[in-house]
């Protein structure tokens, strides 16, 4: 597979950019542009762009995340894409990774832009994930050609100027974790003079990763609480779920770790802590934490199994 390149100018998904006040030039990208679906609404910030443009959402935050800021991200991702809105990110480590994943595991569209040369994928722990947003109908976008940052590959400013178009494509944003200083937050600088609605997740406030989250309110910014917060702007009435046709066209339940949960849960067990035990003790003795947290929200919006307090989870009926 060869990277393309696209003026903004020419792609009706695109587009937008040419509105940014340091607009790209080009845009080099691997996989394929999002196209018109013919049916979703005009976009009331830019309605010469019609019917049809995929509602896209952005979701940043902290490269040290948390596991609360991780759970919040992938869901957040999992559900909104599993009503037809694109995820968008940067790839990075963290909160990054974790929306891309999160999208992916509804068999939902995704897209990166990256801080590096459209061949240097960046960081090499990701280079599997890239290659997933590319087999999964996504796209990979960059400023720089393979020869643009070669003095020095992976510069500091290159990554914040690389936020002004992750905004800028983006319907809305939220900011899931981030610090004080945090590119999670200057993304946002961009999203709100631009225009775009921002959202953050609220967080603790003895928590260092959710400071700057929390500053954000002072700013006009929404509470992120879930999914159907984003939904009510970017729809007049929130979509319908149409997770049936996007996740499976028989089934439920499609994977090992998803029928792993729910066997555990039938036996009579509830909490996290229990259904991991149960699972590593019967059924998979390397079953982890990160692999129960996919299952549970792929069940969860598959409506399969629903969540009680006090992190318990039960068959749906």
């Amino acid at each position: 597979m060869e990277y393309k390149e696209v003026e903004p100018k020419n792609s009706p998904y695109l587009a937008r950019l040419e509105y940014l006040e340091n607009k790209p030039k080009k845009l080099f990208y691997w996989g394929e542009i999002p196209e018109f679906d013919g049916e979703t609404e005009v976009s009331t910030r830019f309605p010469e762009e019609g019917v049809g443009r995929p509602k896209t959402v952005a979701i940043v935050g902290a490269r040290k995340m948390t596991p609360y800021g991780e759970a919040i991200a992938y869901k957040a991702a999992a559900e909104l894409a599993s009503r037809g809105v694109i995820i968008v990110s940067g790839l990075a480590a963290g909160i990054d990774a974790a929306a891309h994943k999160g999208a992916l595991s509804v068999k939902g569209k995704t897209i990166a832009f990256l801080g590096t040369e459209i061949t240097n994928s960046y960081p090499p722990q990701n280079r599997e994930l890239f290659s997933r947003i590319l087999k999964s109908g996504g796209a990979v976008f960059s400023e720089y050609g393979p020869r643009d940052l070669l003095e020095c590959r992976m510069k500091t400013d290159s990554f914040l100027k690389r936020n002004r178009l992750i905004s800028g494509v983006a319907d809305a944003v939220i900011v899931v974790e981030a610090d004080i200083k945090s590119g999670s937050l200057n993304t946002a600088g961009h999203a709100l003079s631009q225009g775009v609605p921002v959202f953050a997740v609220p967080g603790d406030l003895n928590r260092q990763m959710s400071r700057g989250c929390n500053r954000l309110f002072n700013k006009g910014v929404s509470a992120y609480l879930s999914a159907d917060d984003v939904l009510a702007i970017l729809f007049k009435k929130p979509k319908k779920r149409s997770v049936i046709k996007n996740l499976t066209s028989k089934r439920l339940i499609d994977n090992p770790d998803e029928e792993a949960v729910v066997k555990a849960i039938n036996s009579g067990v509830r909490y996290n802590e229990e259904i991991l035990l149960f699972i590593r003790s019967f059924i998979d003795s390397e079953f982890d934490a990160s692999r129960f947290m996919a299952a549970v929200t792929t069940l969860e919006i598959k409506g399969v199994i629903r969540s009680l307090d006090n992190n318990q989870w039960v068959i749906s009926h």
